[in-house]
C-alpha cells in the first residue's frame, strides 16, 4: 500500500513536477533535501530515461512509451494526493538512480 503523509501543497506540486520528464532534474536540483519531492522526482527521472530509450525501439518501444506516460500521469495524481506511490517493477531502482543523478551532475 502506498504511504500517505501530510505534505504541504508546495511539496505536492514539486512532486508532481518531478514526473514531467526533463523537469524532474529541476525538481531534484531545487528540492534535493526534501525526501518527498526527491522520491517523486527520482521516479520521474527514471521514467524520462526509459522514455528516451524506448523512443529508439520501433513499435514495441513506442507502445512502451504509452505505458511510461500512463505511469507518469498516475505518479502526478498520487503526488498531488500526498502519496508515496512506488512505480511497479522499476520503483526500487528509482531512488538509486536519483541519488546517482545528484552525485554525478552535482546538483
Amino acid at each position: 500500500m502506498a504511504e500517505v503523509k501530510k505534505n504541504n501543497s508546495e511539496e505536492k506540486i514539486w512532486g508532481a513536477v518531478g514526473y514531467l520528464w526533463i523537469l524532474s532534474l529541476v525538481a531534484l536540483a531545487a528540492r534535493k533535501d526534501n525526501e518527498y519531492v526527491r522520491f517523486h522526482a527520482s521516479q520521474g527521472a527514471l521514467l524520462a530515461l526509459l522514455s528516451v530509450v524506448f523512443m529508439f525501439i520501433p513499435v514495441l518501444g513506442w507502445l512502451a512509451n504509452i505505458l511510461v506516460a500512463v505511469l507518469a500521469i498516475v505518479g502526478i495524481i498520487k503526488s498531488l494526493q500526498g502519496e508515496k506511490w512506488e512505480l511497479p517493477i522499476v520503483g526500487s531502482l528509482a531512488q538509486n538512480f536519483g541519488n546517482w543523478i545528484i552525485k554525478t551532475i552535482k546538483l
